[in-house]
């Protein structure tokens, strides 16, 4: 309840203070006090400049008196926003280990992560700004690292990259960690032009502009196809949709190009190429202009329900997008501080009871506990034994049995007299070595 108290809180004061007001003030001001100096630099007579002064007393004060004002109110409303922060976190009790910073010698990898969400923001100069001085700065020293063991990555070696989009997919799948160690890299004009292309095609979207994003599909249909990416015909469908709306909704100029007859136009050009795979969603969209003047009470009312489409098409391009150029859809820095946000009040807590019981964290590269995270962030599926109610891991993986019935393979040994074993969930009896590992 807090939360959602929060929130309100959040839009109350996001809606109500302006900086901008204070801006404009002092943006005024100094208007006033150039050109009071230009006319006293002008002026050879000192009656003039003691008259320009004396005029820009009182605009001066009104401006002051505005400005001051406007601050006023902006901090009234943070004060108001600050008490609702410590009431909505009053529960948050307990602190985090200081002592040790396990991310201290990967200064490097954080650099980088933030360098990366600065470009895929749009975000060039400030991107550059902070390449340079964190190329200034001298790096960590980092461990010794010690060889890889059995089933664990080597350590990544930093090879040049270049961000190309190959006409042809390649084998080679790129990914966020292919991305070079070294900062300078990431100020290649190449790089920051694509995320310069990615950045104005989703604001032509936020202005439900569709025609940047088709053009660049329709430029890497064969990369998309080649993903069995539908983006392209999502893409031209909204836009069939957007032009059959007419322009008392798309707001378009009303020609030919607009309404009925721009949409049985458009849909004879684009739909073409599309036929063979999506037939019957044409077929739906033609049948559709049958119904034109009262689409929403039609049977396909709920095609032409466009009310979130235009999120949902930029969300698809901004992954198609960052697909080909071998990252992933969305900003591994905003995934961590996201996921670590959510975990942090377990973490506390369970430092808390630790702390209390007088024992210690001894688990390594994992948390003690499950962390309630979104569906959107679990990259990799779990299994449970059924039996012994354990997770799998790589030295305890999951094996299926030719019945049908999964276990984890210490589960399957211990169930195991001699070479042959009896599934717990069925009659079916068989030799251990006919199980399977399987891999999710």
């Amino acid at each position: 309840m807090a939360y959602l108290q929060l929130e309100k809180d959040l839009e109350k004061l996001t809606s109500s203070v302006k900086l901008s007001d204070a801006v404009q003030d002092v943006d005024k001001i100094i208007e006033l006090l150039t050109v009071a100096r230009d006319k006293v630099a002008v002026a050879d007579d000192p009656h003039t400049t003691s008259l320009t002064l004396t005029k820009l007393q009182n605009p001066i004060r009104e401006q002051l008196d505005g400005l001051n004002s406007n601050l006023k109110h902006m901090y009234k409303a943070q004060n108001e926003f600050n008490k609702s922060l410590k009431t909505a976190f009053s529960k948050a009790m307990g602190s985090l280990p200081t002592e040790h910073d396990p991310m201290e010698s990967q200064s490097a990898l954080i650099n980088r992560a933030i360098a990366m969400h600065l470009l895929r923001e749009g975000q060039f100069n400030a991107a550059s700004a902070f390449i340079n001085e964190a190329q200034s700065q001298p790096e960590a020293t980092e461990p010794t690292q010690a060889p890889p063991a059995q089933g664990q990555p080597s350590a990544y070696t930093p090879h040049p990259t270049t961000y190309s989009r190959s006409p042809t997919p390649s084998d080679t799948i790129i990914t966020d960690a292919d991305i070079p160690a070294d900062l300078t890299a990431l100020q290649s004009q190449e790089l920051q032009s694509s995320f310069a292309d990615m950045y104005e095609t989703l604001s032509a979207l936020k202005a439900q502009n569709l025609l940047p994003a088709i053009n660049w599909a329709r430029n890497n249909c064969h990369e998309l196809e080649a993903r069995g990416s539908n983006l392209e015909f999502e893409l031209c469908r909204l836009q069939f949709i957007w032009l059959l709306k007419g322009p008392a909704v798309n707001g378009l100029p009303d020609t030919e190009e607009n309404g009925l007859q721009g949409a049985s136009r458009y849909a004879r050009v684009a739909f073409n190429r599309f036929q063979y795979r999506y037939i019957r969603e044409i077929k739906q969209l033609c049948a559709a202009l049958v119904y034109w003047q009262n689409l929403e009470e039609s049977p396909y009312g709920h095609i032409f329900d466009i009310s979130a489409a235009f999120e949902e098409v930029a969300a698809s391009f901004t992954r198609e997008f960052c697909s080909l150029l071998g990252l992933s859809a969305e900003s591994p820095l905003y995934v961590a501080v996201t996921a670590g946000t959510l975990a942090l009040p377990q973490l506390v807590k369970y430092t808390g009871l630790t702390k209390a019981k007088g024992t210690e964290w001894t688990t390594a590269n994992e948390l003690a506990f499950e962390t309630p995270l979104p569906r959107s962030m679990m990259y990799h599926s779990i299994f449970v034994c059924p039996v012994s109610r354990g997770q799998t891991t790589e030295a305890n993986p999951p094996v299926i049995l030719p019945c049908g019935h999964v276990l984890a393979k210490e589960s399957l040994q211990r169930l195991a007299k001699g070479a042959r074993y009896k599934c717990p969930y069925c009659p079916s009896e068989g030799v251990v070595k006919d199980a399977k590992e399987i891999i999710l």
